[in-house]
């Protein structure tokens, strides 16, 4: 196959992907290492970033400790910190309390009221925990789901773009 001759030798622009999906898709793909490593370290990045009181920082000290990619795990950290924290609570309260066997209602009422009145003395006390736990369950659970799911989703994704970048005919630079 006969390759194309560009006579100008300077390379035209890429055109710019609208919105901010297209943005975080062009920062993956510049990405160089391995499908594997990119996509746990995003899933990574988007477990820490769901989960209340952690983000980039607790994202790049684990993809450290896991030896993935750190540029992915705080990509996945950046698009879900905070945010996503606030959706996903009441569905973080529901699994929490269905997991320790308690009335999510009242677990969200009482997370209302201990949220309301909150003194650093109330951490101690026992009661409290029937509170604070399920919800911190609730997190892990949706976190680890969704970290889980943007994992298998970017891998696939990822050998897809590898796969259709191998199968292109490439020309021998001149």
């Amino acid at each position: 196959m006969k390759c194309p001759v560009n006579k100008n030798k300077q390379e035209p622009a890429p055109k710019p992907l609208k919105g901010f999906f297209g943005a975080f898709y062009q920062k993956l793909f510049r990405i160089n290492d391995t499908p594997q490593r990119i996509a746990l370290g995003l899933g990574l990045g988007v477990f820490s970033g769901i989960l209340p009181g952690t983000g980039p920082i607790a994202a790049l000290f684990l993809a450290f400790l896991l030896r993935v990619n750190r540029a992915s795990a705080l990509l996945g950290s950046l698009a879900t910190n905070t945010w996503l924290s606030v959706v996903t609570f009441l569905l973080s309260v529901k699994l929490g309390s269905v997991i320790m066997k308690l009335d999510w209602q009242e677990v969200y009422q009482n997370w209302l009221l201990f949220l309301k009145e909150f003194h650093w003395s109330t951490l101690l006390r026992l009661s409290i925990l029937k509170v604070i736990l399920p919800v911190i369950v609730g997190y892990f659970v949706v976190a680890f789901c969704s970290g889980l799911v943007v994992y298998v989703t970017t891998l696939i994704i990822l050998k897809y773009a590898n796969k259709s970048r191998i199968d292109l005919p490439r020309c021998a630079k001149r």
